[in-house]
């Protein structure tokens, strides 16, 4: 007999192309730890040229990431402020981007799209920032959940009102033009919804990049609703290959990542969720490495044998440390505290690298 664990609570996968673009702006990751009820996906998409929008990208999602991997380590906790957590996380990335752009005035106009999936068992929080879809495929049907903001819905209500004919809306020039971005300037709109999202068992939740949008909803529903029970991964190469089948010229960066819900039940109350490891939170500022501390031997008590510096080496991991020999007869410390605080080498610790703000 083989046991086998239960199906996870999330099946996820990402899908990442270049496209036909010279360089790749995009910038994603998803954290979902085995075992876990929770986890988050951040996508950024960068804007400004190859000498800033993919440095844009990757700072959004650095600083996201790391903020909100350090929230996580209590998820309970981080529910209970959820809007106000993202709202702050992003709050925090786009002064990052102001930081940066002061410090390199080469990159002044670069920006990042936001959107952020979390998901707490059966519960979906998000914020967003730009045109990047956030959708939910249930019984067959497509929606986005998120808002676009674009010139896109502007133009596509003038048509609507009779205002503008459909045929020019659907390759007008401002179509893609966004309205909101972080840029380091004021965020003038931010999709941030008070209350979650429900999800249910069978549902499939897509954050992705504009760039999946070159296929139309009815081409992205026609093949959730033929992969709906499969993996998540197969879900993701089949959305890659009907994008290659396009073959634009055109084709902007694609960035994607598929959530499968397997299981959307909820803990009884008074159940604590089941935690992932314990992150730390980042220093405010970027970090440099410096030069190695010198190890000095811990002084060893009266009882205990002498070492010469080539034992203690030996207990050390890390090589190419610098060694100060000491005497041991003498330990700089106080004569009462001797028996108890002293240290004997026995317990070496490797030398370990500093972060050090900038």
């Amino acid at each position: 007999m083989i046991w086998r664990s239960r199906e996870p609570r999330y099946d996820v996968a990402s899908g990442i192309s270049q496209g036909a673009r010279d360089y790749q702006e995009d910038a994603i990751t998803a954290d979902f730890p085995v075992g876990a009820e929770a986890g988050f996906v951040v996508l950024a998409d960068g804007m400004g040229g190859h000498a800033a929008g993919d440095v844009a990208s990757k700072i959004v999602l650095t600083e996201v990431y790391s903020e909100l991997k350090f929230h996580y380590a209590d998820v309970e906790a981080f529910e209970r402020r959820a809007p106000e957590i993202l709202r702050n996380v992003a709050e925090f990335a786009n002064q990052t981007l102001r930081d940066h752009t002061i410090n390199h005035p080469e990159t002044e106009g670069m920006g990042a799209t936001l959107v952020v999936p979390a998901l707490i068992e059966n519960r979906l929080w998000w914020i967003s920032i730009g045109d990047s879809p956030l959708f939910l495929f249930r019984n067959g049907k497509l929606s986005q959940l998120n808002e676009d903001h674009s010139m896109g819905p502007q133009i596509d209500f003038m048509v609507q009102s009779g205002l503008l004919d459909a045929k020019v809306a659907e390759n007008h020039p401002d179509r893609n033009c966004l309205v909101s971005v972080l840029m380091g300037s004021k965020i003038a709109k931010i999709d941030c919804p008070a209350q979650p999202v429900d999800l249910k068992a069978g549902d499939i939740v897509i954050c992705s990049s504009d760039g999946l949008q070159f296929l139309t909803n009815a081409q992205i529903t026609k093949v959730l609703a033929k992969y709906r029970k499969s993996r998540s991964t197969e879900i993701a190469e089949r959305l890659l290959e009907e994008i290659y089948k396009l073959d634009d010229p055109d084709q902007d960066n694609i960035s994607f990542t598929i959530i499968k819900v397997n299981d959307a039940s909820v803990r009884a109350k008074g159940t604590p969720l089941a935690k992932s490891s314990v992150a730390v939170a980042r220093p405010r500022g970027l970090t440099k490495v410096v030069s190695e501390p010198d190890l000095v031997p811990i002084p060893a008590k009266e009882a205990t044998p002498a070492y010469e510096p080539e034992e203690v080496a030996a207990m050390v991991t890390l090589p190419g440390a610098e060694l100060h020999e000491v005497d041991a007869a003498e330990p700089d410390v106080e004569p009462e505290a001797a028996e108890e605080d002293v240290v004997a080498p026995t317990q070496a610790v490797s030398p370990r690298r500093f972060a050090a703000l900038a």
